[in-house]
């Protein structure tokens, strides 16, 4: 139904709804915090029902909701879009307050206005996206007429308040999240006679694993890194490590009689004060693949989670003593001939502590090996994590010289 009181210029609410659309999926992110703020707001007013919410073109989707179903309501069948469209005319008065939804025409005829347990009661505070402009609404309900005090209103702006800088910090976290996606290859590297497959799933919004590879004239290079951490702290420590050894790798590429050593010395001496001052270290695998001689030269730091599966399923550890970036100084270099048919696979700690009991490598190993392919691997792995709670970040990279 059109209520007069929820118009909105045309214009204003094409820009609305882009403000709307940067938000994204970020209201996920702080799922939990929301459904503290409602909780919170049902007992500080004692009223059965409280939700947060983000108001589209069409419906108002629920962000969080205690007290009545979790379902997406037709716009014009909320009082919401009435708030929504106040915090434009009376920015000055965010708070729209109806003590009695059955008094009101426009209101009465709303499902799920009156009767025995409907509402009655609404208040409702706009929440700002991009721009200014209101993208949600913070409410609490009651199925009883009332009324708010002058202190009770400053308590709903205080919670309002809440809610808002949650919805901000979970569009922060999408939007890195987002970047750190398009910081992994958007594509597999193509090496003739090798099949590779990758995977990095964050145990948060971001994490502190990542994995490259890319082409070069000396060979293909493969970079598998965790950071010790999780959160926003580690993604961050991660960008640099990846532009560092990407950035070291291609130019140490011209220096002459240069290893992947020296490449790990760069970068441990460029960030020694970045691992100094977060208390921080990071583990790698470094490796260069030479599709010619089916040689793969690798730098184990302190990561010790790469295997190579032969054709007939057998495994072997590349686990080295050497230590991770930020705590080491010096690595050696380790090589592995790659037969037809063997895959060389390297992950992060955060699978290890998902399918093995007790982080055993050689558990791991074992679980590798039922896979002969890169895709076969990847997505059983994709299975592991979809399938567990982790608390940690799972990263994987498998190489696979094809059969002759």
């Amino acid at each position: 139904m059109a209520i007069a009181a929820a118009w909105i210029p045309p214009e204003t609410e094409r820009e609305r709804l882009r403000a709307v659309e940067q938000f994204g999926d970020a209201t996920k992110a702080s799922s939990e915090q929301f459904d503290q703020i409602i909780r919170v707001a049902k007992l500080m007013f004692n009223v059965p029902m409280s939700s947060i919410s983000m108001i589209d073109d069409s419906h108002q989707q629920f962000a969080s909701v205690d007290g009545f179903p979790d379902v997406p309501i037709p716009r014009d069948q909320t009082m919401c879009q009435v708030t929504i469209a106040r915090a434009y005319r009376e920015p000055e008065r965010p708070i729209y307050v109806v003590e009695d939804a059955t008094s009101i025409s426009d209101f009465a005829c709303l499902p799920g206005v009156g009767g025995d347990d409907g509402v009655r009661f609404y208040a409702g505070h706009p929440l700002y996206g991009p721009g200014g402009h209101p993208v949600g609404v913070f409410c609490i309900y009651d199925s009883v007429p009332r009324t708010l005090d002058a202190s009770q209103l400053a308590a709903f702006a205080e919670l309002a308040s809440w809610a808002q800088r949650e919805l901000e910090q979970s569009a922060e976290l999408e939007r890195a999240a987002e970047v750190q996606r398009e910081l992994l290859p958007s594509q597999v590297a193509e090496i003739p006679g090798y099949k590779v497959a990758a995977l990095c799933v964050p145990a948060f919004s971001v994490g502190g694993d990542f994995y490259d590879h890319y082409a070069t004239e000396r060979g293909t290079y493969f970079t598998l890194v965790d950071v010790m951490g999780k959160g926003m702290g580690a993604a961050i420590l991660t960008a640099s490590l990846r532009a560092a050894i990407r950035g070291s790798t291609r130019v140490l590429e011209a220096v002459p009689n240069t290893d992947l050593d020296t490449v790990l010395r760069v970068v441990s001496e460029q960030l020694a004060d970045d691992f100094t001052r977060t208390g921080s270290f990071a583990t790698a695998f470094h490796a260069r693949l030479d599709a010619t001689s089916n040689i793969v030269e690798y730098v184990d730091a302190g990561h010790g989670l790469a295997f190579v599966r032969q054709q007939d399923g057998t495994m072997t550890d590349l686990a080295t003593d050497d230590l991770p970036l930020g705590v080491g100084t010096d690595w050696n270099i380790e090589t592995v001939a790659l037969e037809p048919g063997a895959m060389l696979v390297a992950c992060s700690d955060g699978l290890l502590d998902i399918v093995t009991d007790n982080s055993e490598r050689s558990d791991l190993a074992g679980l590798i090996s039922r896979y002969d392919t890169p895709a076969g691997v990847v997505a059983a792995v994709r299975m592991w994590v979809r399938d567990t709670i982790s608390i940690d970040d799972v990263t994987i990279i498998a190489i696979r010289r094809e059969p002759a």
